[in-house]
């Protein structure tokens, strides 16, 4: 049976809460379109890094980045209601890169699968 430390599982429901908040609660557009993917929090509960994508996008944008920074009080005011902590982490945003790169590998196969097809004698 696996142990996981405190830290581990206050950040998965940080991830899940963050997550309810931003599609319940938060009436800002530019987040509509956001996606958590990962939560790492300190070993003390202090800080939180939140990892998220925009849906459709390999990159964030500047607003995006924005609208969170400015809905982070808020969040953190419905997480002291939400979770039972002495302290509500100190929250920070950060565009989740592996989305990009897995787009990015992807697009590299898809090119290595059309030059073999092209290339194939099988085919002429």
């Amino acid at each position: 049976m696996a142990t996981f430390k405190r830290a581990e599982r206050v950040a998965e429901r940080i991830m899940s809460e963050v997550s309810d908040i931003l599609i319940r609660e938060v009436s800002d557009p530019r987040i509509k379109q956001m996606t958590i993917t990962g939560v790492k929090l300190s070993d003390d509960l202090r800080s939180a890094k939140i990892y998220f994508v925009e849906m459709g996008q390999d990159t964030c944008r500047p607003e995006t980045q924005k609208a969170l920074q400015k809905a982070t009080g808020f969040l953190r005011r419905e997480l002291g209601k939400r979770l039972e902590l002495r302290y509500v982490p100190e929250i920070v945003f950060y565009a989740d890169p592996s989305f990009a790169y897995g787009s990015r590998i992807d697009t590299i196969f898809a090119r290595i699968h059309e030059q073999e097809v092209v290339d194939d004698p099988k085919d002429s």
